[in-house]
């Protein structure tokens, strides 16, 4: 197919999304990509961008806390097909600026959550059946390791071992850290192979927006990704409603950027946690990622093959 058929097909996709939300009665939103605050996370970084010469201001990795802000003032079930944007992200599978599909369900189950996600995907790909394992059971069954039981050593080791640590280097990563590169490099490129694969439950350390629940012995995260063909589609939370836990997450990613990272911290964004002191209602949320969606679907080895141009990187 050659690109004006394509992008073609991605405005009819375009339109497909909508109608999927229409008839489950979720309506569009289009809350703002620049702020005067930041979304913060440990290993993702912002554009910036300067107002008036002097304020600095940054373009959005995800319309998340506006949405909220809204969904905290009883708007209900929304949805958002936003442009969004993340600093040194390029690549096969990345672009600075791309296209995602975020959406909020009120009083929706965890497993409902997974299960119109799933659906939405299946607009693109097929119907496809899912398969679902724990955070706990793919590190059991694809890397050959209980990570509750391992030590931060033995994590190294099997990074090693495997070559991975010539691929990614591990010298100042702390637990989590090393296990986001045996996930990202031994566990996700075995997903979903010919299904699509639902990871969920995840450490507690790494809930980010997600509630988090006990399961057997462990605190875990009420959060999901969705997988298929080894690429991360999709990441879904249980959303977290209590302010004081909100704070002091985002408090310990901004400590975590600078300590172990090298990274400067991010501007806390207050309306956002004050949209959770006002009250956010029961529900779940979930990011998917509309040009991996169509780069699976026409079978393209590149991002850059399904969106209008190419990130210029000259």
């Amino acid at each position: 197919m050659n690109k004006v058929s394509l992008l073609k097909d991605r405005a009819q996709m375009f339109a497909k999304a909508r109608l999927f939300f229409s008839e489950r009665g979720v309506i569009e939103v289009d809350c703002p990509i620049i702020s005067r605050y930041a979304a913060v996370d440990e290993h993702i970084d912002l554009i910036p961008a300067t107002y008036a010469n002097q304020d600095r201001c940054y373009l959005h990795s995800s319309p998340e806390y506006g949405m909220k802000r809204l969904i905290a003032e009883g708007i209900g079930d929304i949805y958002q097909l936003s442009h969004v944007f993340r600093d040194g992200e390029y690549g096969i599978k990345h672009n600075p600026e791309f296209m995602m599909a975020e959406w909020y369900r009120m009083q929706f189950t965890f497993d409902q959550m997974i299960e119109e996600t799933v659906a939405f995907i299946r607009l693109f790909l097929g119907d496809l059946p899912f398969h679902r394992m724990t955070y706990r059971e793919v590190f059991q069954q694809y890397a050959g390791i209980d990570y509750l039981e391992a030590s931060i050593e033995d994590l190294k080791k099997l990074i090693h071992y495997s070559g991975m640590d010539q691929i990614h280097p591990i010298a100042g990563e702390d637990r989590d850290g090393l296990l986001n590169i045996i996930l990202g490099l031994i566990v996700e490129p075995q997903l979903g192979r010919n299904e699509f694969f639902v990871l969920t439950h995840y450490p507690a350390s790494q809930a980010a927006l997600a509630q988090t629940v006990l399961q057997g012995n462990e605190q875990v995260a009420e959060r999901f990704e969705v997988y298929f063909k080894g690429v991360e589609l999709a990441n879904g939370y249980h959303e977290l409603a209590n302010p004081q836990e909100q704070r002091k997450r985002l408090e310990e990613a901004n400590a975590h950027r600078e300590k172990w990272l090298g990274k400067n911290a991010l501007p806390i964004d207050e309306n956002f946690l004050k949209a959770l002191k006002k009250g956010l209602p029961e529900c779940c949320g979930v990011a998917v990622g509309f040009d991996r969606l169509m780069m699976l679907r026409h079978q393209c080895a590149t991002l850059a093959e399904v969106i209008p141009f190419e990130w210029d990187v000259a």
